[in-house]
């Protein structure tokens, strides 16, 4: 058997831990490592057009499928690409390894041709970042690399120069074991304790729920229920909570809607379940609140805490569910849930009052038909900004489908990186990019790549020719908008100059028809929706410190948003309250 070189070595390791696609653009320093995944058959070289696609495409895998995912760019500039993908990654707690090749290893501190240092610059955005500078250290490093980002939930990087990757591997490669998922973390007894004391001793408790808690609905649908809880949730736990839950209040935060504000703010107990919600002036400071969440770093940074309990959500609840006492008096959640239905009927007008006549087209009204037309498993990956708004108020979870976008980073452009890697994962699931004009045109050349691998990725442009986020937040600020106005094409005549599917809506009637149309096409589709830029957004409270950072207004251009099939859940729960 001939005798393996280093980056044979180092791709054959990331197989064995369950990698099946490195996203990335070729150079010459990565020229050993492309080869060697040219002749492994269990790995594939997925060639896009920027390194930070790759970067999301490798983020957006990774939080569909759980396990360890890879993205690859060359020396200096190539993997200085990666690093908006990564942070984004990191941030969302996605195991991603992030290969950073390096100028040939003699030359490192020399000022050599595209030197930088990877191994320095990757620091922030990742648990682990180090160097192999000989083939000896192969493949310890890139296992503890591995075991980082699986372990702790993030990114690896490793720095590679390309003449090291070349060079034979040591003589006795070690077949070590790999770590390729996270166990269960269960608190201790006295934290338990602690915390069934303190949910027993309090007349009105609220679940506040976010990413945490996935995997873990019907332990929150079963303790909300012992203990009359309202659950309410964060913008990355609505796809695990709202669904089927008899107990939903909404959401909080800047793009909240319903009642979750008043539940938080208005209980004796407030319980935070696997959620870093970042907003604290969300968050009371005159309630006791207690914290649970598998990060200890967390635990406590957004609010001052009664109680903090390292555990994960469903382990946790599992303890406390046979041990908290049974609640009998539903009168708070009750109220709560009466007034999230009043909050959703006062607010479902905006989208439904002669909409289907108004153009150009409430973005509202196309997200709330998308809603209806798309498949129930369907993933959807959404644009930092309005799209976020949309997405949160009118796409329905089930606990099939998906919601992801750069919600903790809040980059622009992520939406088609992130479908691409979200379609590689399943070709025959209808994965949507809910896209701006302003992110899709960022990061367009990535459209190609659909094409390229023939991915049936459906584009939902939502086109109002502006970054209109932005405009928003100077609009609060007291400033005139500037700078905000794009200046775009017939994006359904550029997807068919690409030789992909396109069609150009400008009237509400047309619609459901080209959503339809684009969603039975075997291909990529884009569809291009004119858009109304003035139908911006409001949360259900502003305080003067929350406008801080965010686009928030009350002036009379901004459109309370609807809620979509949220409605319709609200007045179902509301059978369970007893009429006066």
């Amino acid at each position: 058997m001939a005798k393996q070189n280093v980056a044979e070595q180092f791709v054959d390791i990331l197989t064995r831990a369950g990698v099946e696609r490195l996203y990335g653009v070729v150079g010459d320093s990565l020229n050993p490592v492309v080869d060697a995944v040219r002749r492994n058959p269990a790995i594939d070289w997925v060639h896009v057009r920027h390194e930070e696609t790759a970067a999301f495409a490798a983020g957006a895998e990774a939080q569909i499928t759980g396990k360890l995912t890879a993205c690859a760019g060359s020396c200096g500039p190539g993997n200085l690409h990666l690093i908006n993908g990564l942070y984004d990654a990191h941030r969302s707690m996605a195991p991603v390894l992030a290969l950073a090749s390096q100028i040939p290893s003699s030359e490192i501190g020399l000022g050599y041709f595209q030197e930088t240092h990877p191994d320095r610059l990757f620091r922030e955005c990742s648990h682990y970042s180090e160097l192999i500078s000989s083939p000896q250290q192969m493949p310890r490093l890139l296992q503890s690399a591995i075991q980082h980002a699986v372990g702790q939930g993030g990114v690896s990087v490793v720095a590679l120069p390309g003449d090291i990757a070349g060079e034979p591997a040591p003589e006795k490669p070690v077949e070590t074991a790999l770590v390729t998922s996270r166990p269960t973390v269960r608190p201790g007894d006295e934290e338990i304790d602690r915390l069934v004391r303190l949910i027993d001793d309090a007349d009105k408790v609220t679940l506040f729920c976010g990413s945490g808690t996935a995997g873990a609905h019907a332990e929150v649908m079963e303790f909300a229920g012992k203990i009359k809880s309202p659950v309410g949730h964060a913008l990355r736990g609505k796809e695990w909570i709202q669904y089927d839950n008899p107990y939903d209040v909404g959401m909080s935060g800047l793009l909240g809607y319903g009642a979750a504000y008043e539940a938080t703010n208005e209980c004796d107990l407030l319980i935070l379940i696997g959620t870093d919600f970042p907003y604290n002036a969300f968050l009371p400071d005159d309630v006791k609140i207690a914290q649970i969440d598998v990060r200890p770093e967390n635990l406590g940074r957004r609010s001052q805490l009664d109680l903090a309990v390292w555990g994960d959500a469903k382990e946790t609840l599992r303890c406390l569910i046979p041990r908290v006492k049974e609640k009998k008096n539903r009168r708070f959640l009750d109220r709560m849930l009466k007034k999230h239905a009043d909050a959703l009927e006062g607010v479902v007008k905006a989208y439904t009052r002669k909409v289907d006549k108004h153009v150009p087209i409430h973005p509202e009204y196309v997200a709330s038909v998308l809603d209806e037309v798309a498949a129930d498993d369907a993933v959807f990956t959404v644009d930092t900004g309005m799209c976020n708004v949309w997405a949160a108020r009118y796409i329905s979870p089930n606990g099939r489908r998906r919601v992801i976008g750069s919600f903790s980073h809040g980059s622009m452009a992520n939406a088609l990186p992130m479908a691409i890697g979200a379609q590689f994962t399943d070709r025959h699931r209808q994965v949507v990019s809910m896209s701006g004009d302003g992110g899709f045109t960022m990061l367009m050349g990535d459209f190609l790549t659909l094409v390229q691998h023939d991915l049936p990725v459906k584009v939902v442009l939502f086109n109002n020719s502006s970054l209109s986020m932005v405009e928003l937040e100077m609009l609060v600020a007291g400033m005139p908008s500037h700078g905000v106005v794009n200046k775009n094409p017939d994006f359904a005549a550029v997807a068919e100059a690409c030789g992909v599917f396109g069609v150009r809506v400008e009237k509400p009637k047309e619609l459901a028809g080209a959503l339809k149309a684009a969603f039975r096409h075997k291909g990529p589709a884009l569809v291009d929706v004119v858009t109304d830029p003035n139908a911006l957004s409001i949360p259900p409270k502003i305080r003067s410190e929350m406008v801080t950072g965010f686009a928030l207004s009350a002036s009379k251009i901004v459109l309370d948003g609807g809620v979509g099939r949220m409605l319709q859940m609200a007045r179902s729960n509301l059978r369970h309250v007893p009429r006066p």
